[in-house]
């Protein structure tokens, strides 16, 4: 954009700014980079453990939507993965919740986060995850599966952004450790966690959100070593 002491000289605006003048003076216009804020994707479990806490995050969402200077993309999965990016764009907040519970078969029901996560990697992650967009898994990783399906998953988005930030409403409680299979399949690979149970937790990532590179939180490496300690020590079957 046009700047006075941009580094950059705006050829364009200058020959204008001359063919006006007739020649007679020549007076360099310059510009600079327009600071622009990375989409944001969010995908959003509505499961029957995550109902209330999915309700708060759609709020937030929907005044980021009314926003014109931030994208949103948003989807939600249960037992399968829905787009609602839409339905949620409505002005309304009342009627935009309405119009996702029409088209949201699977709310409150069981949960398939592994399957849910493949999907979006392979049917939306190209068209949505452009110009460096930032992730946000909202689940609490309560996941049944009994393969690596999850883990893999989780893997392949992290590799898509460069910034995955996993919401957990569990990270709550002082004394939580990654002792859930779905827990210890999405730790790994994720760039920065958060716990989002109120509004303080709303804020803060409200405010880690304007900030360019994941916060670091000494919790996530000990509890990755943690981990890595726990398979080393897992023998190996012959």
């Amino acid at each position: 954009k046009a700047a006075p002491r941009g580094p950059r000289i705006d050829l364009r605006r200058s020959l204008r700014g001359q063919i006006r003048t007739g020649g007679e003076a020549v007076t360099l216009a310059r510009r600079r980079h327009r600071r622009a804020r990375p989409p944001l994707v969010a995908i959003v479990d509505v499961s029957g453990s995550m109902d209330a806490y999915a309700r708060m995050m759609l709020h937030l969402l929907h005044a980021m939507m009314q926003d014109a200077g931030q994208r949103v993309s948003v989807f939600l999965f249960g037992t399968r993965l829905s787009e609602v990016t839409r339905e949620l764009a409505r002005r309304d907040p009342d009627e935009a919740l309405e119009a996702i519970g029409r088209k949201v078969k699977d709310w409150s029901g069981g949960t398939r986060i592994g399957p849910a996560l493949a999907a979006f990697n392979r049917r939306y992650a190209r068209r949505v995850l452009t110009r460096n967009a930032v992730v946000l898994l909202v689940t609490d990783g309560l996941d049944r599966a009994e393969d690596d399906s999850l883990s893999r998953a989780v893997e392949r988005l992290a590799h898509l952004t460069p910034r995955l930030i996993w919401l957990n409403p569990l990270l709550r409680f002082d004394g939580f450790q990654p002792a859930a299979r779905g827990v210890r399949a999405i730790l790994p690979h994720v760039h920065e966690f958060r716990a989002v149970h109120n509004l303080t937790g709303l804020e803060a990532l409200a405010t880690a959100l304007t900030r360019t590179k994941a916060e670091a939180d000494p919790r996530l490496e000990a509890w990755r070593r943690g981990l890595r300690a726990d398979d080393a020590a897992v023998p190996i079957r012959r």
